[in-house]
């Protein structure tokens, strides 16, 4: 079976600079991998940099959601999981900072994503 490519899944060592003085995982840094996750899927699903750059615009994180299981430490090894649940209105920034629409090929790509996330929505 094909991956999802609406997913995208790493491992990684967790650094030394990463650890608070508590000895774990600065809450912060959670969001520098899920940024660093995302640029990696973009790249890898075909709407990377290259591809926003031509489109006149780049990628925005509106939302981010983490859910903290444990408390990771200076050398545990993580599996982090990015995963695209809604593609839809004026999301992408042109050059001059104004709001544009969100590519078709974009939306089209991520229609059963946007779909099944707002009937989830619906049913809260």
């Amino acid at each position: 079976m094909a991956p999802d490519p609406l997913t995208f899944t790493a491992h990684w060592s967790v650094r030394q600079y990463e650890v608070d003085h508590n000895g774990h995982v600065n809450n912060a840094v959670y969001l520098n991998y899920a940024e660093e996750l995302a640029a990696r899927h973009s790249e890898l699903s075909g709407f990377g940099q290259d591809w926003s750059a031509r489109q006149g615009g780049s990628w925005v994180i509106r939302r981010q959601e983490i859910t903290y299981l444990s408390p990771a430490r200076f050398g545990d090894e993580l599996e982090l999981t990015v995963r695209v649940e809604l593609v839809r209105g004026a999301r992408v920034r042109e050059r001059d900072g104004r709001p544009a629409p969100v590519p078709r090929a974009l939306v089209e790509f991520a229609a059963g994503a946007t779909e099944a996330t707002r009937k989830r929505r619906q049913r809260r």
